[in-house]
């Protein structure tokens, strides 16, 4: 028998890596354009939760072109992919802490109608993602680790619409940065999972 693969679990095998790279081209060009509308979006609303937002985007396009360049590698480079997808995913969740807490202390209440609209417009994006890519959320920690970051997204973005209706019902910013650390500490979990099972 050959090294090699062969038969029809060498054709499934292909196909099922053909279309996860088309979802993943798909996922990343998403959440590059997302960066960019939260950004915006974030810094016109002054809203910790849509910048922390904005940055998870930023972390996830790398995250999806990562797992681009080693799909076609063996399992010990995809592991290696997920580990360090899963050290910038806890990277990010300590970062966004870090960024809430001294925004506790300097911010002023956020724009709660521009907060809603880059929300909703960022939870569409995101659940189509994620619903494009549920079919790999068993696969290696490489394909693991980018459902759960589709996940967390869509997870983020709806919170980060009830943050924008607590700030408006109550003038205050503390919704808007209890979502951030929220944001923060669910990506900071993921993080430590993906590193456990790349390991």
């Amino acid at each position: 028998m050959g090294v090699g693969c062969c038969g029809s679990s060498c054709s499934v095998h292909r196909e099922v890596s053909a279309r996860f790279r088309k979802a993943l081209w798909v996922a990343l060009v998403v959440n590059a354009v997302m960066f960019a509308v939260e950004i915006l979006g974030g810094l016109r609303a002054g809203s910790a939760s849509l910048l922390a937002d904005a940055i998870d985007f930023a972390g996830d396009a790398a995250n999806y072109g990562i797992s681009l360049a080693v799909l076609s590698m063996g399992l010990l480079w995809r592991s290696r992919a997920a580990l360090a997808k899963g050290v910038s995913m806890l990277a990010f969740g300590l970062f966004v802490i870090a960024k809430t807490v001294w925004a506790a202390f300097a911010g002023t209440p956020p724009e709660p109608l521009t907060m809603s609209f880059v929300a909703f417009l960022a939870l569409l994006a995101n659940a189509g993602v994620a619903l494009m890519l549920y079919a790999y959320r068993e696969g290696d920690a490489n394909q693991r680790s980018v459902w759960l970051c589709s996940r967390n997204d869509a997870i983020g973005n709806l919170a980060v619409l009830l943050a924008a209706a607590g700030v408006f019902g109550t003038a205050s910013g503390w919704p808007d940065l209890i979502v951030a650390l929220g944001i923060a500490g669910l990506a900071a979990s993921s993080g430590l999972a993906v590193i456990r099972q790349a390991n």
